[in-house]
């Protein structure tokens, strides 16, 4: 075998071996038939909320113990084939084999980065809120097209996408939204895009044609699941009523439907702006118990209080990413030093080498400082 081949087949075995670390491979199979049995008990479904976890970490569970499988099933036919091939003196065989095996290796090492979604509320679905910085009309428009990045992301993920709430700016784009993201570690994977964001490009609304630069904050917590309970004292929040802004014409809400529920303790702030002021009444109440699991989440959980910490106003010196178009291309994250010239793929939603990089940023320990002076 070639030595690049020998490479492959190390770098396969490499995240084969991190995958059963990650997933206690020599328990996986036992734990897997005490959760079919425990699926067959008819009383199961006397607790919809303990049927439904148990059904979600089962269904994570066997995708996990069959990725593994795969992965250690197709490296042994593809190395047995290219001996085989060898042996034969079949180059053709070799050749494929060999293809096979660079692909494995690529779905070996993305498998190796989502075993590293294991944070107490990563797999969880996610709110998503993106507010615009200074500077008017521009910041509104580069909002705009933050969440159409997201958005996009999100679709390509296969996940599902519900709008929360939207402020729209003045005169372009949105001051605000807020939106649900649902699907397996939607909160593992965003969470890293908390932070403040910067364009720089030539204003389509500046008729001299100058460069500016905008900035716009993201941040991102993990929706509440149903076995957590987060108790909130009436006493504790304030919750006011006001016209949703409409599209005009017909379509403008008349009534004073939109709900601001502002937790008096902390003074974090949720809305909803949808038609029934129940529906709201009940987003808002959802988002405001995430935010506050959020903030445990943050006292227990150093990296991800460092990241939100780091924040700060939506403005100079807190981004942690930058989104240049001109005088050049390039998306660069300031913490780990990942960059790109493809700025459209990452607006029209490529971000997973982003993510992807923030994670492995976080599993060696690296602090942003220090990923910022490596960069």
């Amino acid at each position: 075998m070639r030595a690049e081949m020998e490479n492959v087949v190390g770098a396969v075995e490499k995240s084969l071996k991190l995958l059963g670390q990650r997933m206690d491979w020599e328990t996986a199979p036992h734990r897997l038939e005490e959760m079919n049995a425990m699926i067959e008990d008819g009383d199961l479904w006397a607790d919809p909320a303990r049927a439904q976890k148990l059904m979600r970490d089962r269904q994570m569970l066997l995708d996990q113990v069959e990725t593994y499988r795969r992965i250690e099933r197709d490296l042994k036919d593809n190395v047995d084939l290219i001996e085989l091939g060898e042996m034969e003196d079949d180059r053709e065989v070799v050749a494929e084999a060999e293809t096979s095996l660079r692909s494995l290796k690529d779905f070996a090492a993305a498998k190796e980065l989502e075993a590293l979604l294991d944070g107490e509320a990563d797999g969880n679905d996610t709110f998503l809120e993106i507010n615009a910085g200074a500077g008017g009309t521009e910041s509104c428009d580069w909002a705009s097209m933050l969440a159409r990045m997201y958005v996009r992301w999100a679709e390509k993920k296969g996940y599902k996408v519900e709008l929360q709430s939207e402020t729209p700016g003045d005169e372009a784009g949105i001051r605000s939204a807020a939106y649900k993201i649902s699907g397996p570690n939607a909160y593992g994977w965003l969470k890293s895009e908390s932070g403040v964001h910067r364009l720089v490009r030539i204003s389509p609304y500046d008729s001299a044609a100058r460069r500016h630069t905008s900035f716009s904050s993201v941040w991102v917590y993990p929706v509440v699941d149903d076995n957590i309970e987060i108790v909130i004292p009436d006493n504790e929040i304030r919750i006011d009523t006001y016209r949703s802004s409409g599209a005009g014409g017909q379509h403008v809400n008349t009534t004073d439907s939109a709900v601001r529920i502002t937790h008096l303790p902390t003074n974090i702030v949720v809305t909803s702006s949808m038609k029934s002021q129940h529906q709201n009444r009940e987003i808002a109440m959802n988002a405001l118990r995430s935010r506050l699991y959020q903030l445990e989440l943050d006292k227990r959980n150093a990296a991800i209080n460092a990241a939100h910490e780091s924040k700060g106003d939506a403005g100079w010196g807190n981004q942690i990413r930058s989104y240049v178009l001109q005088p050049y291309q390039m998306v660069k994250d300031l913490r780990t030093g990942y960059e790109t010239s493809d700025t459209q793929g990452v607006l029209d939603g490529d971000l997973d080498g982003f993510m992807a990089a923030t994670l492995a940023m976080g599993v060696e320990g690296k602090s942003r400082a220090e990923a910022q002076s490596e960069a």
